[in-house]
């Protein structure tokens, strides 16, 4: 199965317009597609599955809960799969491929118990000035996002590790989140510090559970292995930075 990888095209405010990548099988939407959700139509009639993993920014200045709930129908709508701590199975050629999609919200362990108060500070700035996600009428603030993170983080756990939620029948595994799994998918241009926390988690251990690993949320593109994993982020990033110098937009990658 041959799939595309977009992420983080932020077309709330910048200039985009996606293109079919003709050799591809499934189009994967790994979150920051659109802040106000309404570009997400964009992909309608697209020719080949459309699975879609939220990003943060899909919640901003939003009632958390409704906003997942109006991407929900929205994708329902649009005919796509919108994977938020849920699965899938796909059959094609002869294969079944299992797809596994979550947000993956930081949990802020990126450097162990020691530091999670010292990271979940440098987080606060983003989360109570720019995503300002509420919930029941209250602000989201780090510490309640911190706990989507672990559920989200035991639910991926659960999936990948517990013989029960596997089949035989399985031929391949596909991750798919917006944030990052490990540390190795840092953006270069800015050092390793308490801030990184609120873009990567500590989850190589997971990795080798499955087959490919795809991200977004880091504004740089990655290809790496951990094992005989494969480790993908195709983010665009904005454009006006100089961001998606080396994106791919129909770049295709196979599992």
């Amino acid at each position: 199965m041959r799939i595309q990888l977009l992420s983080d095209l932020h077309l709330e405010t910048e200039t985009f317009e996606p293109q079919f990548a003709p050799d591809s099988d499934l189009l994967i939407l790994a979150g920051d597609i659109d802040s106000g959700h309404t570009q997400l139509d964009r992909f309608a009639d697209w020719p080949v599955p459309v699975i879609y993993v939220p990003g943060n920014h899909e919640y901003d200045n939003q009632d958390f809960d409704r906003a997942n709930a109006a991407l929900r129908e929205r994708c329902a709508r649009l005919g796509f799969t919108m994977l938020d701590r849920g699965q899938m199975r796909i059959s094609h050629g002869g294969r079944t491929i299992r797809i596994l999609g979550s947000t993956l919200w930081n949990d802020f362990e990126l450097f162990g118990d020691g530091s999670v108060e010292t990271s979940m500070r440098a987080a606060r700035y983003f989360v109570e000035n720019v995503q300002r996600s509420t919930r029941d009428g209250k602000p989201m603030g780090v510490a309640e996002l911190r706990e989507e993170g672990r559920r989200c983080r035991d639910w991926l756990r659960e999936q990948l590790t517990a013989p029960e939620h596997r089949s035989a029948d399985d031929d391949a595994t596909l991750v798919v989140t917006h944030f990052a799994p490990s540390l190795r998918s840092n953006d270069p241009r800015y050092p390793v510090n308490a801030s990184t926390a609120s873009f990567c988690n500590a989850y190589d251990d997971l990795i080798p559970h499955a087959t490919l690993w795809m991200h977004g949320h880091l504004h740089c593109r990655h290809d790496y292995a951990v094992g005989d994993t494969r480790v993908v982020c195709n983010a665009r990033g904005a454009a006006s930075k100089g961001e998606d110098h080396d994106f791919q937009p129909t770049g295709v990658w196979t599992i």
